[in-house]
């Protein structure tokens, strides 16, 4: 097993949810995934077809560039829009290192501190401080890493026509969507516990700091320096934008009420987004690492990102302990799946976008077949 082959079983094995690779009938992508071209249209509607995911949009990374990205299936079932490279999905928890990599460029200029207890410049709320939080501050390390002991794995999303709270009622339980308030659960710093409730206190200390909102905030710091000129934070999605958006779908293929979720917890999951935009992302924060370009991170911060904290987690990313060097997300946000992973070494890696709750079953078969396409699995 080489580089590569680690690369990719690696995320499949530790991906959740992903289905595992032993399947009773053949794939329909089965000798139909070549290196250095797209996957045939008529392969794609078969995978997508067999798991009711009207589309999925896909861009392949090799050496540090985007080889090939590419569109299939439609926006929404039932209906003729295709899906292309500029199509948007909702990038869900990917969201989360798009917005760590926006909290290391604040520190940068000198905003934050990453060792630094957050009440000190939080000022439309503060951690509640209760038994489990007695010795420790809970610092901007901690919220990046999921190491702040706080509640809430998954944050509130919200369907048209509801009432959207503020971020405040959201971490106070005061939404009518939330289960429970965001409070520290265990003693902060001890151990990795995966928190969206973290992030919106990240998403409150940006831009308390700051007096700027995050969307303009992740737009200055991440999406105007690497180009991503197809994503955006702002939520609800702007109107002007409709018509490019994927429409979320259930698992059944139905669509979801309302077409897609609005989320005010942008640094948590609000970033709409392509794969191709991703893909920028990511290799502007590989170059990052390697000391090739400064345009995203200093290499000192980028590498600060790419180091495992506590569990497999460094700040932002999910960074395996298991196999070759990589760093990965995954998001799923309701009728959306989507993942993205990259070699920290070799710069390979690809990034799936599906707008489906059934997407997962994509992500797997999409991880096997480009990757022994391409050599990793040899």
């Amino acid at each position: 097993m080489n580089i590569r082959y680690m690369l990719i079983i690696g995320l499949i094995l530790l991906t959740t949810s992903i289905t595992g690779c032993n399947r009773t009938k053949e794939s329909p992508l089965a000798g139909r995934v070549h290196a250095g071209t797209p996957i045939p249209d008529s392969a794609m509607t078969m995978l997508l077809e067999q798991y009711r995911v009207p589309g999925a949009s896909i861009a392949v990374i090799r050496n540090g560039n985007i080889e090939w990205a590419r569109g299939y299936g439609v926006i929404e079932n039932g209906k003729p829009e295709r899906i292309d490279t500029s199509t948007l999905f909702q990038a869900a928890s990917i969201s989360k290192p798009i917005s760590a990599v926006a909290a290391l460029r604040m520190i940068d200029r000198g905003y934050l501190q990453l060792d630094e207890d957050v009440n000190l410049k939080l000022r439309s709320w503060k951690v509640p401080k209760n038994p489990f939080f007695k010795e420790h501050s809970i610092t901007l390390r901690m919220l990046l890493s999921h190491s702040a002991g706080l509640s809430m794995h998954g944050v509130p999303e919200f369907s048209e026509g509801t009432t959207i709270p503020t971020l405040v009622e959201i971490l106070d339980g005061k939404s009518p969507m939330s289960r429970d308030s965001v409070r520290v659960v265990i003693e902060p710093g001890t151990a990795y516990r995966y928190s969206g409730g973290g992030y919106i206190v990240l998403q409150i200390l940006m831009t308390d700091v700051s007096g700027r909102s995050f969307d303009d905030l992740a737009l200055e710091y991440v999406l105007k320096p690497e180009g991503m000129h197809s994503s955006t934070f702002s939520q609800p999605l702007p109107e002007n934008l409709h018509a490019r958006a994927a429409v979320g779908h259930l698992a059944s293929g139905k669509r979801i009420a309302g077409r897609w979720h609005t989320l005010p917890e942008q640094a948590t999951g609000g970033l709409w987004t392509t794969p191709s935009d991703l893909a920028r992302f990511a290799i502007g924060l590989w170059k990052s690492y390697h000391g090739k370009s400064s345009v995203l991170l200093p290499q000192k911060l980028a590498q600060e990102m790419l180091t495992r904290r506590i569990g497999d987690f460094g700040l932002g990313l999910y960074l395996p302990s298991a196999g070759a060097p990589r760093f990965s997300h995954g998001g799923a946000n309701g009728g959306y799946r989507c993942h993205f992973v990259l070699s920290i070494s070799s710069g390979d890696g690809l990034v799936v976008m599906t707008n489906g709750d059934a997407g997962e079953k994509v992500l797997d078969e999409l991880l096997s077949a480009i990757g022994r396409a391409y050599g990793w699995f040899n």
